[in-house]
């Protein structure tokens, strides 16, 4: 268990220089001609053959390479509104995760509105800058609109991960726990406590996987949401269901499925005591999960559980998707970031929990025996094959659903490309 105190959290951000980014030059910049040709008068060289042919920016420029994390800091983390300022620490977390695991340039930009429409505005005049942009800590319902409006005003890939991210991720992991405890994903019942955005895109994702939206019970801070229910908003009222259910007891009565989005200690051993056999537990809230890890393991020795947090089996990290699903996104200049890419992330993610792990994935976690199992559904985030494995999977969902404008041609020179940016990347 990694345990990190207040002050070394601290300390970590504030030595010199402070913060986590710095912008670097990748051109020499040694003589008086190199400075010439980097800025007056070589510049205006590309400057007139991009004026002439737009798309040429992504030749002389690094547009095709740099993503763009924008935020309001109006949900941050587990923490809430806490406002733009204060949301900087993560965005910059989020850039050298970009940068660490994908080799993608990242700027993050923190909006000091609250205002849906403007903040549309000001991502949509910013645009020209950036391959793809990253939506980040914005609560719901805003985020919803405000990422479908920028999908359908921006040609570039456009994704809010805390909705798809954690869809994603959880898909994978539940595709091979239904696996491992031999269920079909067209027959469990499933009960999600939180009604946020990742909910309402988890369970978007989950059935388009197979699940069957009479199986789906959703709870709020209210209860149950049915279909009873006055003034319910547009997710909810798709999330809503019609069987005569209030508690989270009776929703959880022989249950196959809990997927905590919610808040810690949630979930009451005696309710995971009344779920079905091989229950499947995903308490996913940070820092402190819907029930505690050793706590579920203790109440139902059958249980397969996932939570949030690195200090326990099966992790369900973002980290897992977002740069992956970018660098395969960006590398075909993809339109949009849409439904069969993350679908294909999904596959791609539980696909390769079922390989071997390599030596040094055993290696970086001082644990020799990561294996497909209950203890390990998805790959860790340390493992270097996720750049290999996602980020070509999403090119060729692009290519084949017709939004990708570069075509990927030779895949093995594509796959070299690759591995020189984790290369670089390993390196930083």
């Amino acid at each position: 268990m990694i345990k990190i105190s207040q002050q070394e959290a601290l300390d970590y951000h504030t030595q010199h220089p402070a913060g986590k980014l710095e912008v670097v030059p990748t051109k020499a910049m040694r003589t008086q001609r190199d400075l010439a040709l980097a800025y007056s008068p070589g510049v205006a060289e590309p400057c007139l053959q991009i004026a002439a042919h737009k798309d040429d920016v992504y030749k002389y420029t690094a547009k095709g390479n740099l993503v763009a994390v924008i935020t309001n800091g109006t949900a941050v983390l587990g923490l809430g509104n806490l406002g733009p300022e204060a949301s900087k620490p993560v965005m910059e977390g989020k850039a050298v995760l970009f940068k660490k695991f994908a080799g993608l340039d990242c700027f993050d930009l923190e909006l000091d509105t609250t205002d849906p429409d403007e903040f549309i505005r000001v991502v949509k005049v910013l645009a020209p800058t950036f391959g793809g942009i990253n939506l980040e800590d914005i609560k719901a319902p805003e985020c919803f609109r405000i990422e479908r409006e920028l999908r359908a005003q921006l040609n570039i890939p456009v994704m809010h991960d805390d909705q798809h991210g954690t869809a994603i991720i959880s898909s994978a992991a539940l595709l091979n726990a239904l696996e491992l405890v031999g269920k079909r994903i067209e027959d469990v019942r499933v009960v999600v406590n939180g009604a946020g955005a990742a909910a309402v895109s988890c369970l978007r994702l989950y059935v388009a996987l197979g699940l069957r939206r009479a199986n789906i019970v959703v709870l709020d801070t209210t209860g149950v949401i049915t279909t009873r229910r006055p003034n319910l908003s547009a997710e909810k009222q798709e999330l809503a269901t019609d069987q005569p259910l209030n508690t989270m007891a009776e929703a959880l009565a022989g249950a196959d499925v809990f997927i905590g989005l919610s808040a810690a200690n949630m979930l009451p051993p005696a309710l995971l005591l009344a779920m079905a056999p091989d229950p499947i537990v995903f308490a996913l809230a940070n820092p402190d999960p819907e029930i505690a890890y050793a706590l579920a393991l203790a109440t139902r020795p059958d249980v397969v559980m996932a939570t949030g947090r690195s200090d326990h089996p099966n992790q369900v990290n973002n980290v897992l998707g977002f740069p992956y699903i970018f660098r395969g996104a960006m590398d075909v200049r993809a339109t949009e970031i849409n439904e069969a890419m993350k679908l294909a992330a999904v596959h791609a993610l539980a696909a390769l929990a079922k390989e071997p792990v390599p030596a040094a994935v055993h290696e970086a976690y001082a644990d020799d025996t990561l294996a497909y199992g209950r203890r390990y559904l998805i790959p860790t985030p340390l493992d270097p094959r996720l750049l290999f494995t996602v980020a070509p999977a999403v090119a060729r969902a692009a290519m084949q659903s017709g939004v990708a404008q570069r075509p990927i041609i030779d895949w093995d020179a594509y796959n070299e490309e690759l591995q020189q940016r984790l290369g670089l990347a390993i390196n930083q």
